[in-house]
């Protein structure tokens, strides 16, 4: 078994077609192919089913490709341990995001960071929570930005800022004659949410009223769409603060604090436990300190550079 065997079968495992697998691999598809084939007769089980198109998987072809990649993971750490002890600021970051922070953090986040660390390099990807805890033990991304707290052991967590949330609310709704309204007593009649998958409607669902009368009747991906909804058809949304600068003049009116208590989420920047690349994680960290509003930041990032 070599470690290009082992390259070869994550590669196929990602494209589930051999010459797709064989230009990743930077190899010809009849050596890739030869490689695999040898792979599967050393170990004596089958871990590609072949008569399937796409290529398919076998139960246990799972387990070693998922094995596997945690082996290449732990290579690319001795590559990683090497670049930290020279103190040189290069490489590439894989960096993944939930996409209730994504509007807020990217447009300003790319110019950003090339501007202050023009010698690294890396790719975003736009991704649910359970997909990046997922990934990230994976090594296939790197690091990622989104809300904690997460009840993973092998994730450490950084906490980059706090974001109160606002209900937004038609003006033919009847909730939009109070000044402020109590958190713990919002119900959950005429409340648009984002779909199954976002961590933010859980959030939202845990400090509105319990109650199970509801009549939503669409679940959007997009708070943007959320709140275009409330303004063509009625009812209310929560939105997390950083949405408010998106808004109107008009719309803005339409903002109703919440209190008692106060609902607020963590946004954190989450690494495996044993990830080294100090020098990287505070290039992510400083540009998410120039992007978000100070009074919102950490107080421990504000003042200190991260250290691990």
């Amino acid at each position: 078994m070599t470690l290009q065997q082992l390259e070869y079968i994550v590669a196929l495992s990602k494209t589930r077609h051999f010459v797709q697998a064989a230009e990743m691999s930077g190899v010809t598809q009849p050596t890739l192919s030869m490689m695999i084939q040898k792979l599967e007769d050393e170990l004596d089980v089958k871990i590609f089913d072949r008569s399937k198109h796409p290529i398919g998987i076998t139960a246990i072809g799972n387990k070693i490709v998922d094995q596997a990649q945690v082996v290449l993971c732990q290579l690319n750490k001795i590559n990683e341990m090497v670049e930290s002890e020279k103190g040189d600021l290069t490489g590439h970051i894989n960096l993944a995001i939930i996409p209730t922070v994504a509007p807020y953090l990217l447009p300003k986040f790319f110019a950003e960071f090339k501007r202050n660390y023009p010698q690294l390099s890396f790719k975003m990807y736009e991704m649910h929570t359970d997909t990046i805890e997922r990934k990230l033990m994976l090594g296939d991304i790197d690091m990622a930005i989104l809300s904690t707290p997460l009840s993973n052991p092998n994730v450490l967590e950084i906490p980059l800022y706090y974001e109160k949330f606002m209900a937004y609310i038609s003006p033919n709704n009847e909730l939009y004659k109070h000044t402020e309204l109590i958190s713990g007593d919002l119900p959950l009649e005429h409340l648009w949410v984002l779909e199954e998958g976002h961590c933010l409607r859980n959030q939202v669902f845990n400090f509105c009223n319990s109650g199970i009368v509801t009549s939503y009747a669409y679940e959007s991906g997009s708070i943007d769409t959320l709140v275009k909804i409330v303004d063509e058809n009625g009812g209310y949304t929560v939105i997390p603060e950083l949405h408010v600068e998106l808004l109107t003049d008009i719309q803005k009116k339409n903002l109703r604090k919440l209190v008692e208590p106060e609902p607020a989420r963590e946004i954190s920047l989450i690494i495996q436990q044993n990830f080294i690349r100090e020098g990287q994680l505070n290039a992510v960290a400083e540009t998410v300190k120039k992007i978000i509003p100070p009074h919102m930041l950490d107080s421990r990032l504000k003042k200190f550079a991260i250290k691990i």
